[in-house]
């Protein structure tokens, strides 16, 4: 239905431009429009279906008829009213706050119209998206209808075997023999990922004592953020309970640094909950919000200091090779703080800006910033904390219990981009070689179109990827895309496996060979690597899924371990005496496959991930897209590993098959 609103958007950017005066008024729906490209993509709800294999439910699209029309006997690769709804594309996905979009009944009653946030977004920086598509502007050649003529196919060299189509001299796809997949050109676009946002309330149990000392964690991994470091004093004077993040001041004058493994944030608002069981004696004892972390000699610190008096005081500081400056006057928030009051510190970071408050928790946050700087020192570092009881402290060990850790905003230095021309498609069956009139004229249906295809749809569950609800089929009124998790938690904080596709749905699932598998509350919203992989090729394209350890080659298995060897479609490269393949005709969405944890191996190599290529990034490394741990859901990002092909990441290491649906 918001196919609807897009043809008003579309008509009321018109009207701005001042091309269809009559529908100026219609402006003000702009926002909406914006809302009818995806829903005209296919983003939203309409374009989903039930089991693979099943028709599809028709596309609730206004602008088909306008588009079709504007074809006539050719195939038109940018008519006016897509080149519009693409350019209002260029707002990236995350920036959309809507309620789930649906189909209409089939009664006809229309759907309720979704609430709408601003569109008001930065493209970079705090408040902007944490992950984006976007397509180039609106330029003078949207506006020029371009027909393919005759088509002309070729044979090209390499393995596997490929067919080139032509149209003038230009290519305008490209098909692999035995896969359903094709590569057509299409508008540019960029895919990119910034932080993801957390919040750490520690519910888990560490360290384990059921591990080696060798092997413990102390304090785990944040979810969604990264690992913690922790450092200083003994390694056992940090711990977590549910609920609580200890660190214990069992020597003065040494300072205990917990930090995220995550250098690379540069802008950032960042907030911790602590409290210290002991009002000190002798000396003070301290608590700050590490932020620019370098190491435990240089970094910034929001730091709060309990006296022995029950007093506490605000500090900015700045620790240059152990050198502290204070990057704004000390401030005295209260007197007379009992022992176990928690306080809220907050940091606000942006560019060489710094603003930092504290407030009694159980209070209203303050309105106005407590101390502010300018400093430009440390342009990017990790966030955290840490604590310190001052020389002469006389009452150890003290406890400093923290309840909460949040990063409510933050950007990379330099967040990940892949740009390319490159659309990737599903046949509906294998391409056996064999040009038939069926084949062109799907080819010549896909020219130029900018429905969602599968790298839009990989993106659809990256971080801030708004929900979306199926309208009809088997899956009617379930999430079918939006930002998707890992796994749910085991008592130590690590994520586990298992999550699929149905379950991503929270929808039980018959496969074609008669199993059934039902739903998991536990596994709502996730999508382990190949459950990440499966809902792209198999529940939104088609590809027959299988409900274990299919052998047939036919359809899709479960497992990563599986799919490297009965996967349906053909090999593009694997690795030979355990150097990873060069992969010469790599393509965006290939599924590429990794052994990147060898201890699970037996006596044959087990493959343990899988991902899908996105292509070349900024710096020209091949990056793909993945459901990992540690970032909790589907990343191109590099937290806790590159998720690149090149270099001497593990990724890049144990890339073990190239596969091509």
């Amino acid at each position: 239905m918001l196919g609807v609103l897009g043809v008003l958007g579309v008509l009321g950017v018109l009207g701005a431009f001042g091309m269809l005066g009559a529908f100026g008024m219609l402006g003000m729906l702009g926002v909406f429009g914006v809302l009818g490209v995806f829903g005209v993509l296919g983003v939203f709800g309409d374009r989903v279906r039930g089991h693979p294999g099943a028709r599809r439910p028709r596309r609730v699209r206004m602008m088909a008829v306008m588009i079709n029309a504007s074809r006539g006997t050719g195939t038109s690769r940018r008519s006016l009213l897509t080149a519009l709804t693409a350019t209002a594309a260029a707002v990236p996905l995350a920036s959309l706050t809507a309620a789930p979009a649906r189909a209409a009944a089939q009664t006809g009653a229309p759907a309720a119209a979704p609430a709408v946030a601003p569109l008001a977004a930065p493209v970079s920086g705090l408040g902007a998206p944490r992950s984006a598509v976007t397509i180039a502007d609106l330029g003078a050649d949207w506006f020029g209808p371009v027909t393919l003529g005759a088509l002309s196919t070729g044979v090209l060299a390499g393995t596997p075997t490929r067919t080139e189509v032509t149209s003038g001299g230009r290519r305008v796809a490209l098909l692999t023999h035995g896969a359903r997949t094709v590569v057509l050109p299409g508008p540019e676009r960029t895919f990119t990922e910034d932080k993801r946002l957390f919040a750490d309330d520690f519910q888990r149990t560490l360290p384990d004592p059921a591990l080696p000392e060798a092997d413990r964690v102390y304090w785990g991994t944040a979810p969604g953020g990264g690992g913690w470091t922790t450092l200083g004093g003994s390694a056992t004077d940090f711990s977590v309970t549910p609920g609580a993040g200890v660190i214990n001041l069992t020597t003065d004058f040494a300072s205990r640094h917990a930090s995220i493994r995550d250098g690379e944030i540069t802008d950032v608002d960042v907030r911790s909950v602590a409290r210290f069981d002991k009002v000190p004696t002798g000396q003070a004892c301290s608590y700050a919000l590490s932020f620019g972390y370098q190491d435990s000699h240089n970094n910034y610190r929001a730091r709060l200091s309990f006296t022995t008096s029950g007093a506490v005081e605000l500090r900015v500081e700045k620790e240059v090779a152990d050198a502290v400056t204070q990057l704004a006057p000390a401030v005295s928030l209260a007197t007379g703080v009992a022992a176990g009051t928690d306080w809220t510190i907050r940091v606000r970071r942006e560019g060489t800006r710094i603003q930092a408050k504290a407030w009694r928790t159980s209070t209203a946050e303050p309105a106005a910033w407590t101390a502010e700087a300018d400093d430009a020192t440390f342009a990017k570092g990790r966030v955290g904390l840490r604590a310190l009881a001052n020389d002469g402290c006389t009452n150890l060990p003290v406890k400093l219990t923290v309840s909460r850790f949040e990063v409510t905003d933050a950007t990379w230095e330099a967040p990940p981009t892949v740009t390319h021309r490159d659309w990737v498609r599903v046949l509906d069956e294998p391409f056996d070689g064999t040009w038939t009139p069926a084949v062109e004229a799907r080819i010549r249906a896909w020219a130029g179109s900018t429905a969602p295809d599968v790298l839009a749809y990989a993106a659809m569950f990256l971080p801030g990827a708004p929900t979306v609800n199926a309208g009809v089929g088997t899956a009617a009124g379930k999430r079918v895309l939006g930002q998707a998790g890992y796994g749910y938690l085991d008592p130590q904080g690590n994520r586990y496996e298992g999550a699929d596709f149905h379950e991503y749905m929270n929808l039980g699932w018959t496969f074609p060979d008669g199993t059934y598998t039902g739903p998991s509350s536990k596994q709502v919203g996730n999508l382990d690597c190949s459950g990440y992989t499966r809902m792209v090729f198999g529940y939104h394209h088609g590809v027959p899924l299988a409900a274990g350890a299919d052998t047939s080659r036919t359809r899709l298995p479960r497992k990563s371990r599986d799919m490297v060897d009965f996967a349906p479609g053909v090999r593009v490269d694997r690795t030979a005496g355990g150097t990873p393949p060069a992969a010469v005709l790599l393509q965006p969405g290939d599924l590429v496959l990794f052994n990147a944890d060898s201890g699970d191996d037996g006596a044959t190599v087990t493959v343990d991930h899988v991902g899908i290529y996105l292509g070349k990034d900024a710096n020209g490394k091949r990056r793909f897209l993945s459901s990992r741990k540690t970032g909790n859901g589907p990343t191109m990002s590099d937290l806790a590993g590159s998720s690149t092909l090149d270099g001497t990441g593990t990724y890049a290491m144990k890339l073990h098959t190239v596969h091509r649906i």
